[in-house]
């Protein structure tokens, strides 16, 4: 088995770390809900998705951390107008300790941010694996919901990200571009992380019932192409769309949350359906 997604111990702490970025892992025993939010392609609104949502999330009383998986690319801090003192750069290299790494965003949730630029973690060593992992252990018993916002793509960061987690949300828009990397990226999760189901939230949807529709169109072709390890086809659950909206680009430009700044434009509302149904479907009620 290659070095890199091999089986490997913590030096520090000697725990166990996980199993192949491409199959399951034994989930840490957190208490929080670990939702990765992922797409096939980048350029879909996936951290805008992250973001808002954890706004939502908090909003309706949950204890939200965001941590920023996209090792190689992030920019969660641009989407959040942050700038941290310290990243999980620093933590990876000992320069700073995890509590530290973790900040408060304006929406009133946690994040922690990867820093852009770390190419030396962009691939999945031993190192990057035990660090994510002892992350995850360490800080999802200090909330309700974590969401992992993960790179784009089916690269082993990725879906090692994707694999400490109990649910995965998919980001696609309706570019046949954009779709046909999001049924990539889902066949992937079914036939290597044997995961018999997935969410799908389809963002800048130009009318209302685009995202039914096309989760419809996609799990016809996973019904028929991609089986599970049950014999049943992969199910693919529909979440919501979000619209279509110009006030999406206006928070972006100004590196504000849309759930903040305008939330009742449409986009934002719709974000706030999600955050409901993820809360009705996937959470305990608040406080509990």
């Amino acid at each position: 088995m290659n070095d890199a997604l091999s089986p490997s111990t913590n030096s520090t702490t000697g725990t166990p770390a996980t199993e192949a970025a491409g199959k399951p892992t034994a989930n840490p025993p957190v208490d929080a809900r670990i939702i990765a939010i992922t797409s096939g392609k980048g350029g879909v609104g996936k951290t805008f998705v992250s973001a808002n949502l954890a706004a939502a999330l908090t909003r309706r009383g949950h204890r939200v951390l965001v941590l920023d998986a996209d090792l190689g690319l992030a920019n969660l801090d641009v989407v959040l107008n942050l700038h941290p003192k310290v990243t999980l750069h620093d933590v990876f290299t000992g320069k700073a300790r995890l509590d530290d790494a973790v900040i408060q965003a304006t929406g009133g949730f946690s994040v922690v941010l990867a820093g852009s630029g770390m190419v030396e973690y962009s691939r999945l060593t031993p190192e990057v694996r035990n660090e994510l992992f002892n992350i995850i252990q360490t800080l999802a018993p200090r909330y309700d919901v974590v969401l992992l916002d993960t790179g784009a793509g089916i690269s082993d960061v990725v879906l090692f990200s994707v694999s400490l987690a109990q649910e995965v949300l998919i980001v696609a828009t309706p570019e046949p571009t954009s779709l046909t990397d999001a049924y990539a990226a889902i066949k992937v999760l079914a036939t290597q992380q044997k995961r018999q189901q997935v969410r799908l939230v389809v963002n800048q949807a130009a009318r209302p019932g685009d995202g039914r529709a096309i989760t419809g169109q996609l799990q016809q072709v996973l019904d028929r192409f991609v089986t599970t390890d049950t014999g049943r086809p992969m199910r693919l659950v529909h979440m919501g769309d979000i619209p279509a909206d110009p006030s999406v680009r206006e928070a972006v430009m100004r590196r504000q949350l849309l759930m903040q700044q305008m939330p009742g434009c449409p986009a934002a509302l719709a974000v706030a359906q999600l955050a409901n149904k993820i809360e009705s479907t996937l959470l305990k009620p608040a406080g509990q």
